[in-house]
């Protein structure tokens, strides 16, 4: 006897397109945790969820409710209260920090009154026993101010100072070599004076044969004086050829290549007529009187200043 064939009308279901995250299903489906819905469960059994029903523990939450309230409007009134103090301790520390450096300035505006004196009065007493020596060697001395041709140098920051290291700084180990260093202002200045300058000023800071480039962290320090970039040099000569002769030399060549390499900034231009100013604080360390004419045309002419 002969079976009859399966039938094939219904399909077979098709299986949750979830089917493969039953565990991400679970969780949403069920959010609470099986074990706390037993404990909340289990607690509205006994009677002890919810807020408390006794007048004993009711009056117990208001009492916490208002020490909460307290101690909140009490720190908020102190607050309020002691704002005004701490503005006002700081206020009269911001006029006491005014005060302080101006009379600063005043302090340094008499030193440099009194250094002009000082100055003024050397080379009196110099002339008067130098006679147009003294002028000269107040003039070589930086004692005096100059004008006349010259160049104008202008050195500045890159403006992307954080650069790596290489070129004519590899071995200085300088963590920012986008950055004029004092060592690059020293090259600076003894080009121009190799080159032929007749007097050197850095940023209204007249150079001596004494005078320091230092650094300070990251300012640099001319006599102990901090200057801030851009720096302005300043050169007396001739300017078309003081100009030349620096750029060709190994010192203008190096400056080149710090423009090159770390696009520190520079300018240089010739100018008709620059001042620089005297410098500040000569000191004189030796003198002596010019000896008299002994008829052979020559005189001695001592030691002068430094």
């Amino acid at each position: 006897m002969s079976q009859p064939p399966p039938d094939r009308s219904s399909a077979p279901p098709r299986p949750r397109p979830d089917a493969s995250m039953s565990l991400l299903t679970t969780v949403m489906e069920h959010s609470l945790d099986e074990g706390y819905a037993e404990a909340s469960a289990r607690r509205r059994a006994e009677g002890s969820d919810g807020l408390p029903r006794t007048l004993k523990a009711k009056l117990g939450l208001a009492a916490g409710l208002v020490l909460a309230a307290l101690v909140v409007t009490l720190g908020a009134a102190e607050a309020r209260v002691a704002a005004p103090v701490v503005a006002k301790e700081r206020e009269e520390l911001i006029d006491r920090v005014n005060a302080e450096t101006s009379a600063a300035d005043t302090l340094e505006a008499d030193v440099d009154e009194l250094r002009k004196d000082v100055g003024e009065r050397q080379r009196k007493a110099l002339q008067e026993h130098g006679g147009d020596q003294g002028g000269l060697v107040a003039l070589l001395s930086g004692a005096t101010a100059v004008e006349g041709p010259g160049v104008k140098l202008v050195v500045d920051d890159a403006k992307d100072t954080d650069q790596g290291g290489g070129g004519p700084r590899e071995s200085t180990g300088f963590a920012d070599t986008g950055r004029v260093r004092d060592r690059d202002m020293q090259r600076v200045v003894n080009g121009l004076w190799q080159s032929g300058a007749e007097a050197v000023a850095i940023n209204g800071q007249r150079l001596t044969a004494l005078s320091a480039i230092r650094a300070a962290g990251d300012a640099i320090l001319v006599d102990n004086r901090p200057l801030v970039p851009p720096y302005t040099v300043l050169a007396v000569g001739d300017g078309k050829r003081l100009a030349t002769a620096f750029q060709d030399s190994a010192d203008g060549q190096y400056l080149q290549a710090l423009h090159e390499s770390f696009d520190i900034r520079t300018s240089i231009s010739e100018q008709e007529k620059v001042r620089l100013p005297a410098a500040p604080s000569l000191i004189v360390r030796t003198a002596e009187p010019q000896a008299a004419d002994t008829g052979s045309g020559a005189a001695d002419t001592g030691k002068g200043t430094s």
